[in-house]
C-alpha cells in the first residue's frame, strides 16, 4: 500500500512539493545537534541582538543566543507535539466514529451530542481554557489540542462506517458468526484507513499552529525552551530593533504549515478524491 501511495503520489505535484518541504524540515530537526555548534540556551549578553551573519545565520536574540539554533531545535518541538496530539485525537475520533456509525441508536446520539458540543466551540479558545486549568507545559498543550480536535475524525469515520456496514460482505461475515469487534477491525476499519490518513495529515498544521499560539501566550513550553511561539513572543519587544527574531521563526511556521497542507491535499487526491474535510 505504501509503495502504491508513493508511486501515485510522486506523480502529483502537490504531494511532491509537500513531501520535499516536510522531509527537509524533519531532517533539519533530527540533525539539529550536528548542523549547529551552539546550544539553544547558551547566553552571551555581549553578543546580544547581532544581525544575521556568517557566524550567526539568523542573528542572535536579546540574550545573545544563536537564533538559528533555537529555530532548528524549535522544529523538534513543533513536530513532536503535532504528531503526538494528532495520534491521540485520531484514536479518540476514529474509535467514537466507528462506534457511532456501526451501532447507531442511543450510542450514536450520545456520541453525536458530545461531538457537536465539541465542534461548536472555537478550538483555540477551548484549548486555551484547558491549558489554563492544567497549567502551562508541553504535555498539557498536547492534551488540550487532542481534546479539542477529535470531532472532525468522528464525523467522517461515522459517515463512512454507515455506508459500509450493510454491504454484502459485511452481512456475510455476520452470517458466518463473526462478532462485532472482528467485523469492525477486519472489514470496516481497513476500508476507511485512507480517509483517516488524509484527515490526520491535514490536522497536523492545525496542531502545530495551536502549539505555537499557546506558546506565544506563555501557556506552552516555558523559556528557555526554544518553542517557535515563545521565540515570537520574545521578539515582539524588539520588532523594530531586531526584526529577525520574529521573522525567522515566522518563516519556519509558515513553511511547515504549508508543507503539511500540500502533503494532505496531495494525499487526498491520491487516496480519497471524494473526501471533503
Amino acid at each position: 500500500m505504501i509503495s502504491q501511495i508513493l508511486r501515485e503520489g510522486f506523480k502529483n505535484k502537490t504531494f511532491l512539493a509537500g513531501t520535499i518541504i516536510i522531509l527537509t524540515m524533519t531532517i533539519i530537526a533530527a540533525l539539529a545537534g550536528v548542523i549547529t555548534n551552539y546550544s539553544y540556551d547558551e547566553i552571551n549578553i555581549s553578543n546580544a541582538l547581532v544581525k544575521p551573519n556568517l557566524q550567526h545565520l539568523f542573528g542572535t536574540d536579546q540574550l545573545g543566543r544563536d537564533l538559528f539554533t533555537r529555530v532548528v531545535y524549535g522544529a523538534r518541538i513543533a513536530l513532536r507535539v503535532g504528531f503526538i496530539a494528532v495520534v491521540i485525537e485520531t484514536f479518540i475520533g476514529v474509535t467514537l466514529g466507528l462506534l457511532a456509525g456501526y451501532y447507531g441508536g442511543r450510542i450514536e446520539k450520545v456520541i453525536l451530542f458530545i461531538t457537536d458540543l465539541t465542534w461548536s466551540m472555537p478550538p483555540i479558545i477551548l484549548a486555551l481554557a484547558i491549558v489554563t486549568m492544567l497549567g502551562p507545559s508541553i504535555n498539557n498543550v498536547i492534551i488540550a489540542i487532542a481534546i479539542v480536535s477529535w470531532a472532525q475524525f468522528t464525523r467522517v469515520v461515522r459517515a463512512k462506517t454507515q455506508s459500509i456496514k450493510n454491504l454484502p460482505y459485511i452481512e456475510a461475515a455476520r452470517a458466518f458468526g463473526e462478532n462485532d469487534f472482528d467485523i469492525i477491525l477486519r472489514y470496516i476499519l481497513p476500508n476507511i484507513v485512507p480517509s483517516i490518513i488524509v484527515i490526520s495529515t491535514l490536522a497536523l498544521p492545525s496542531a502545530i499552529m495551536a502549539t505555537t499560539a499557546l506558546g506565544f501566550l506563555g501557556l506552552g513550553a516555558q523559556p528557555p525552551t526554544p518553542d517557535w511561539g515563545v521565540i515570537l513572543s520574545e521578539g515582539i519587544t524588539y520588532i523594530n530593533k531586531a526584526s529577525w527574531i520574529s521573522i525567522f521563526p515566522g518563516i519556519a511556521i509558515v513553511s511547515i504549515v504549508v508543507g503539511f497542507n500540500l502533503l494532505g491535499e496531495g494525499l487526498r487526491d491520491v487516496l480519497d478524491p471524494r473526501l471533503k474535510v
